[in-house]
Formats: C-alpha cells, sequence, structure tokens
C-alpha cells in the first residue's frame, strides 16, 4: 500500500484538527467551574504561656542569645490549637537586637511554619508562612503578630493555597 502525499497532509490536517477540538474542550471545561478562594485568612489570638531567655555569649545582649517560648491559640475565646517558637539575636546595633524567629502552629487541620527577622521592641512582627502540614501541606503567605509578649498578642495569618 502506498501513501500519497495528498492522503498523508490529510491525514495530518485531521489530527491537528482533532487535537484542537481536543484541547479547546479540555479548556473549555474549566470555564464555568468556579475558581476556589485562594487566601485562607486567619484572625487568631496567642496565649503564651511557658518563655525561656538564655543568654549564651558575654552578659548581656550578644549574638546567639536566645528567647523560647510555647503557648495556645486562641479563635472566638475557644483554644484551637497550640504554637511555639524561637527567636535568636543575629545582629547586635547597640541596644538595637535583630533576631531571626522561627515559629510553629499546630491547628486541627494541620501546622503552619513561618520565619522571619525581626527587631526588639518593635510593636509588630511580619512573618513569612514558608509551608506546613494537613490541609496546609501547600501553604505560603504572610503572617502579622501585635502586642507581642502581651496578654493582647495577636496574629493574623493570610495563607495562599
Amino acid at each position: 500500500m502506498r501513501i500519497t502525499r495528498a492522503a498523508l497532509t490529510r491525514f495530518v490536517a485531521v489530527s491537528l484538527a482533532a487535537a484542537a477540538v481536543g484541547v479547546c474542550t479540555v479548556d473549555g471545561a474549566d470555564a464555568d467551574t468556579p475558581k476556589k478562594n485562594p487566601v485562607e485568612v486567619l484572625d487568631l489570638k496567642i496565649r503564651n504561656d511557658q518563655y525561656a531567655a538564655t543568654d549564651l555569649g558575654p552578659a548581656g545582649p550578644s549574638l546567639g542569645d536566645m528567647d523560647v517560648y510555647s503557648g495556645g491559640i486562641v479563635r472566638d475565646g475557644r483554644t484551637v490549637g497550640r504554637g511555639g517558637g524561637s527567636c535568636q539575636v543575629v545582629h547586635v546595633d547597640g541596644e538595637k537586637l535583630t533576631k531571626q524567629c522561627l515559629l510553629t502552629i499546630e491547628l486541627e487541620g494541620g501546622s503552619l511554619t513561618m520565619q522571619s527577622l525581626g527587631v526588639s521592641g518593635a510593636k509588630t512582627l511580619d512573618m513569612a508562612i514558608t509551608g506546613g502540614t494537613g490541609v496546609y501541606r501547600d501553604a505560603r503567605g504572610s503572617a502579622r503578630y501585635w502586642d507581642i509578649a502581651t496578654p493582647d498578642e495577636r496574629l493574623r495569618a493570610e495563607i495562599l493555597h
């Protein structure tokens, strides 16, 4: 059986047309599907119940000094999880201390991990959400803490899924 150039051209044209229809059909199937809101917002209170400050270098503020803390996570007056973390001094400029902070909070659906650099005495701390587990396994985004180390400490996490 001999294939002519005209037959081969028709075969290629029909194949390409079928492929184009298939792509349009698959692409069009998503057009009517509503998109999920990719941002989940968590407004939480922090109740720190354990704290330790470790002076690792010479007496007083120095590189390597560390604060370690943990406590409950509260939403609408009800404890919904727990969290903990540490901040280690990575730069000293007189009384101004820059700390590398790592934090994990565990909620019913999984955990969120966060990290940032913070300056001692700041009223807020912005942290990158670097990952998680469970329903937060693909989490990224940002978190802001207010009123740090007070009974009114709060967290607002904006999580991208």
